[in-house]
């Protein structure tokens, strides 16, 4: 009887350690499938994972993609290794070449690609529309008009603590370069615009308008009447000091970007400025009406809005911008009598060019 029983364990030790060995063989050659790099042809394309999506889905789609070879092992890993991984939606970049691990490991930091879209300083909400309008590669449903757009700037409840008065976001979509993935929603991108306002709109700049007894409102408008004019950046402050002047002296601003705006309100723009567009009644008219318009024009960058808070120590009362130059620059001038010389000159100079 002892020597049956030996016999038996000494078949069974043999199998158990075969068995062994086939195991330690599948366990090396699915941990070399998992850890081998992949050349594929999707390295210059951004591969789009769904919300929702499995990790067999994901799988599925990395080796249609040709991101990954030979599913099956990588099956067995994610279901034995990889249970707890959590793989992310979103927008990816896969390097060529790329191992299957590493290709998890990007999906679980959810290490996406963004694309980038910039808002110009002195763009309205009219201008950011077309370009959320004109956005490559978003996969939002809903087809996207400019016309259409400009509902999602009719949100004052995002800056209601800042700007109380305010009917929409005109102002206050701060104009900068911004990261956005094909998942992102346009609602999103001005939530993210009203943000980073929030951000350069410091405490800095909030105690300067303390001091000078102006609301932000009031600074926000003043400064995209700046932006707006300004086309050299050293004269921001100068232009600044002839708004302030007017203001002070209940002159009418008398600023061309507001009658372009006025007539934006009542869709009759057409590209340049006519006797009609001066003579237009709208609280927006500045050169029909004294003091600032009723909100912002624009979006104003950093530099206009520190502007609108730092006038220069000038007297200033008219500018003009100087045609014989090709950059913008403006001619100021302290009385009327020296701004009107400075406007016959430039226009007989302009004259003379023709």
């Amino acid at each position: 009887m002892a020597k049956k029983t030996r016999k038996k364990s000494s078949l069974i030790i043999p199998q158990f350690i075969l068995l062994l060995l086939i195991a330690g063989s599948g366990v090396y050659w699915v941990t070399k499938q998992i850890n081998q790099r992949v050349s594929h042809q999707s390295a210059r394309r951004v591969v789009t994972i769904t919300p929702g999506s499995s990790q067999q889905q994901i799988l599925r789609q990395l080796d249609q993609e040709g991101i990954v070879r030979t599913t099956w092992p990588l099956r067995i890993w994610l279901r034995t290794f990889g249970r707890n991984l959590r793989l992310k939606a979103g927008d990816y970049r896969f390097p060529s070449p790329i191992s299957p691990r590493e290709a998890f490991e990007l999906l679980s930091r959810g290490q996406v690609a963004t694309r980038t879209l910039t808002i110009p300083e002195g763009y309205n909400r009219y201008d950011i529309a077309r370009v959320l309008a004109d956005i490559p590669g978003l996969r939002e449903a809903t087809p996207a008009t400019p016309e259409s757009l400009l509902t999602l700037f009719d949100r004052p409840q995002l800056i209601a603590d800042l700007d109380p008065q305010a009917t929409n976001l005109e102002g206050y979509l701060f104009p900068d370069t911004y990261e956005y993935t094909t998942l992102t929603t346009r609602s999103e991108i001005v939530e993210t615009m009203v943000n980073r306002f929030r951000r350069v709109f410091d405490d800095d700049l909030r105690r300067k308008s303390t001091e000078l007894g102006m609301s932000i409102r009031q600074v926000v408008t003043l400064a995209t009447l700046i932006e707006k004019e300004a086309r050299v950046d050293r004269e921001r402050e100068l232009i600044s000091a002839v708004f302030h002047r007017r203001l002070r002296e209940n002159v009418p601003l008398a600023c061309d970007p507001t009658v372009i705006y006025a007539s934006l309100l009542a869709n009759r723009y057409r590209g340049k400025i006519y006797r009609s567009d001066l003579d237009r009644e709208s609280p927006y008219n500045t050169y029909r009406q004294a003091g600032l318009p009723p909100g912002p024009i624009a979006s104003p960058g950093r530099r206009s809005l520190e502007a609108a808070l730092n006038p220069a120590p000038v007297d200033y009362l008219y500018f003009v911008v100087d045609v014989t130059k090709n950059d913008g620059s403006h001619l100021f001038s302290t009385r009327s009598a020296d701004h009107e010389a400075a406007v016959r000159r430039l226009r007989e100079s302009e004259q003379k060019s023709k």
